[in-house]
């Protein structure tokens, strides 16, 4: 598997980095995890425009999931050899009618069914493409699901948004590499079932005995670095912070 990093700010883009968006390929099949606040343009150094295979959406926060609405555009006018055919979405209840209402006041706010094939998530395991995948709903205010990916026996988990739970080190266990948020600072924001800091990401790697451990969703308001080190307090594998344009063999 490889896995590119689109965007990794947490919240809103930074002058770094668009918001949350992953691409992760293997064997020609391109699957996009999120696509956050930026993300489609950053998504086009890397690819085409059209050359996506599937989308994953971990939940419904505009810095996960909006510039989905600029790809409808994209794909739903799209110039040359017409219309694009469905790309299959996997979603939150309510993907497509949260998408839709950013066009309620357009000729055609139905019409994203035309070009994306919208796929309702729910916990458990199924394919995408090559991929075996298996989701789970983890803590977050509104519904939001962390994946795991399998493929050629290697493991890549992502924890979408979350707060420390159970689920989400079930995901985690025995993973090549943990891409996981931290977007509190340790001994400053306590808001339970919302986000991680630094060192419960850390503490999940530890406990789910993971092989590598990216650190992402950082917002622009929060000490990355103080992050890292506090992850790395308590986590003895290797840990980094994710930026956009990183790419990673799992």
């Amino acid at each position: 598997m490889k896995l590119t990093v689109v965007g990794c700010s947490g919240s809103f883009p930074s002058a770094e980095s668009a918001c949350s968006s992953y691409l992760v390929e293997a064997d020609g099949f391109r699957l996009l995890l999120d696509m956050g606040n930026g993300a489609l343009g950053e998504l086009q150094r890397h690819i085409g425009l059209y050359d996506l295979d599937a989308i994953f959406l971990s939940h419904l926060h505009a810095d996960h999931c909006i510039d989905m609405c600029g790809y409808f555009v994209a794909r739903y006018y799209r110039h040359e050899g017409g219309r694009c055919d469905a790309i299959p979405v996997y979603g939150p209840e309510g993907t497509e009618q949260r998408l839709i209402t950013a066009y309620a006041d357009t000729p055609t706010p139905t019409a994203m069914s035309e070009v994306f094939d919208f796929h309702t998530l729910k916990a458990g395991s199924f394919d995408i493409g090559p991929f075996s995948v298996r989701t789970e709903r983890v803590a977050h205010p509104v519904e939001a699901y962390g994946i795991r990916l399998e493929h050629g026996g290697r493991t890549l988990a992502y924890s979408g948004d979350t707060g420390v739970c159970e689920p989400l080190r079930e995901l985690a266990d025995g993973a090549d590499l943990f891409l996981c948020e931290a977007s509190f600072t340790h001994g400053k924001e306590d808001i339970p079932d919302l986000h991680l800091n630094g060192r419960e990401a850390g503490l999940l790697a530890e406990r789910a005995g993971v092989g590598r451990l990216v650190l992402t969703h950082i917002p622009p308001w929060t000490d990355g670095r103080r992050n890292l080190d506090d992850a790395r307090a308590v986590y003895r594998g290797p840990a980094r912070i994710a930026a956009a344009g990183q790419i990673y063999d799992v």
